[in-house]
């Protein structure tokens, strides 16, 4: 039985139509994938990055962006040509000694990215409404509901749902960067590589945490599985067209997911670094001092706007990404209000730890440290897509092209050698 049974193949693709109308019942995964790309996590790893070292961090934003269209696309390639989920691969793959492992690697970073989503969202409901922390973290919990809402009212509605905060978010960043007027030489410049990204142990931190933030593990288990939302049909011809426009759906949207990462990074380089405040690792921090730095109160509040809609975005697609995961790998179903509401729960206590025993202040640097977490879970996930989709006993005649398969095996490598380089400048202090 698939992941996510009750909405597999319920979107219909239609057939002999043009093809824009074929191109556009594709449209919606990839935007659901992209929400992981500019989650709460995104915005305390670029605030700091942008804040701390300008411009400079721009080129880790641009490269995990690539990495992430890349190994995006070898999901939808894993899902039509095989007709499994990259957690169903590694049940079918792996013994059960090194699936059951892999399972709670991609918890684990499950869990990361929901302890990401209550802080971003708590901190949302503060900067807004003025709710407390403490209150704010339980009140995550409730978004059950809607996501219960959404589903049972189809599929469709759910993307609908998660386009339109996507076009809130754009347009919020879009009025905050022409009042913040940034210096576009320099951000241009911040695109190109830099040799000091590898060797100075905070930059490569705070890199780390973009990758990690970026290019997602559980992203690549939820792709492989919504894909197959699509009812394609079974012709040669029909998967070879539905790979290409799953493709292009993907693509498009974590450009759009590029365009909102730097966004971040810029406002924080063309407000904070150059104003001297480089310190900014909180949220709450970057909110309070835009306000004094920019004029007026709308780009606060518009900050607040879209910091609240990522994390009610990211909430939606987490919850189903811990679905594919656990039905994948375990074939073990539960509903998805009990599993979100014990993802949540476990997410909830090291955020209210925090709160009351180091106060509201570290929630910024907790959030730093989710991310890192995501990126050395990374490998787990990435290694076994790029082998099953090498393999062409398993993909038939979608087994992916060479070159590709070469690029994604560089970025498993990269990340795995950043990790390691990471941990080395830790111990050595």
């Amino acid at each position: 039985m698939p992941s996510l049974s009750e909405v597999y193949g319920s979107v219909v693709v239609p057939q002999g139509r043009t093809p824009w109308r074929r191109f556009m019942a594709f449209v919606g995964p990839g935007y659901l994938v992209a929400v992981g790309y500019m989650d709460p996590g995104n915005w305390a790893t670029s605030l700091a990055g942008g804040a701390k070292f300008g411009y400079t961090l721009l080129f880790v934003a641009l490269l995990s962006n690539i990495m992430a269209i890349l190994l995006q696309s070898l999901c939808a390639r894993l899902a039509i040509g095989s007709g499994r989920d990259l957690a169903q691969a590694c049940r079918d793959a792996f013994p059960s000694w090194v699936s059951w492992p892999l399972w709670l690697f991609a918890e684990a970073a499950i869990i990361a990215t929901d302890l990401a989503e209550v802080i971003g969202v708590a901190i949302g409901l503060n900067l807004l409404f003025g709710i407390p922390l403490e209150i704010g973290v339980f009140l995550t919990a409730v978004d059950v509901f809607l996501i219960l809402w959404l589903q049972n009212r189809g599929f469709r509605w759910v993307e609908a749902f998660v386009i339109t905060l996507l076009v809130v978010i754009s347009a919020c960043f879009f009025v905050q960067i022409a009042m913040a007027d940034p210096d576009w030489n320099a951000v241009i410049i911040g695109f190109a590589p830099s040799v000091e990204i590898a060797t100075n142990p905070e930059m490569l931190y705070l890199a780390l945490g973009i990758i990690g933030a970026t290019v997602m593990p559980h992203n690549l288990y939820l792709h492989s599985g919504i894909v197959q939302t699509r009812n394609w049909g079974t012709a040669p011809d029909a998967r070879h067209q539905a790979l290409r426009m799953a493709t292009w759906d993907s693509t498009i949207a974590l450009m759009l997911a590029l365009v909102i990462n730097a966004s971040i990074l810029i406002l924080a380089a063309a407000t904070f670094h150059s104003t001297g405040n480089t310190e900014i690792v909180e949220i709450d921090q970057a909110h309070a001092l835009l306000a004094p730095l920019l004029g007026g109160s709308l780009a606060p509040t518009l900050f607040g706007i879209a910091l609240l809609c990522s994390g009610l975005n990211a909430t939606v697609t987490a919850t189903m990404a811990g679905q594919i995961v656990m039905e994948g790998f375990i074939n073990f179903r539960i509903s998805p209000v009990l599993r979100r509401l014990i993802t949540r729960s476990i997410a909830i206590v090291p955020a209210v730890l925090v709160i009351l025993i180091w106060g509201s202040a570290e929630m910024g640097r907790l959030l730093i440290l989710s991310q890192v977490v995501l990126s050395f879970q990374l490998p787990f996930a990435i290694v076994p897509l790029v082998m099953f989709t090498a393999s062409r006993k398993k993909m038939g005649d979608l087994v992916a092209p060479l070159w590709l398969t070469s690029l994604c095996a560089v970025i498993a490598v990269t990340i795995i050698w950043l990790n390691l380089n990471l941990l080395t400048s830790i111990a050595g202090g």
